[in-house]
């Protein structure tokens, strides 16, 4: 109710453009943009690959029953540090912006996401578990800030409709097949193994993705000129 009220105070500073026509054309129009724009695409299949292979919540009833043995109060501690590590980052966020070398930033914070989710594989205890999944959830944060930035302020104001809403089809499809993937590999090898692969995985992903989108990696702020 207190979102929707804001909301309505919000003044527009444009005409809104005329309505045009749905038609297949326009209906596709978003992918196709993003496919020719390769900050774009790189920016939203990041994010894709990334949560598929480095989501790690659906086995932390696993972990905190028979790795951590810590009960249902561990399992609610293990549940909040990513959420503590996001809020931390993005408070500090809110007051020192990244304004240079964003694309490497990026893909180091993609890594630190990956590699935080391989130390929480080999942790057993409760203390370091916490500790890591603090660093996955910041490092998560961290992206998704430079990550929905970057889409857009590349996007052309005609087309952000439709962009955005292919990137939220992709980001909110992505985390629940990420947790399907870490089940399925979990039932088959072990919690311990789909977490580790996930990790390692998700880093393979930003190095793959450093050299599969230069433009990506090359962004230096976050300001830029729509294509």
């Amino acid at each position: 109710m207190l979102a929707s009220i804001l909301v309505s105070f919000i003044q527009m500073q444009r005409n809104p453009p005329d309505k045009k026509p749905v038609t297949v054309e326009a209906v596709f129009a978003g992918f196709r943009y993003i496919r020719h724009n390769p900050v774009v695409l790189g920016a939203i299949s990041l994010d894709l690959f990334a949560v598929l292979l480095g989501g790690v919540t659906a086995l932390l009833p696993i972990y905190a029953k028979d790795v951590l043995e810590a009960g249902p109060w561990g399992l609610g501690l293990l549940r909040s540090a990513p959420a503590i590590g996001a809020l931390a980052i993005s408070i500090w966020l809110a007051h020192h912006q990244i304004e240079r070398r964003v694309g490497h930033v990026l893909f180091i914070a993609v890594a630190a996401f990956g590699a935080a989710a391989v130390a929480f594989a080999f942790s057993t205890s409760i203390v370091v578990s916490i500790l890591a999944l603090a660093v996955y959830g910041a490092g998560d944060a961290v992206s998704v800030v430079i990550r929905h930035s970057l889409v857009q302020t590349r996007t052309p104001h005609e087309m952000l409709g439709r962009v955005l809403a292919v990137n939220f089809m992709f980001t909110g499809t992505s985390g629940t097949l990420g947790e399907f993937r870490a089940g399925v590999v979990a039932a088959l090898f072990g919690a311990f193994t789909s977490v580790l692969v996930g990790g390692i995985g998700t880093i393979v992903v930003a190095l793959l993705w450093t050299k599969l989108f230069p433009e990506l990696r090359q962004i230096d702020t976050i300001q830029g000129k729509p294509d």
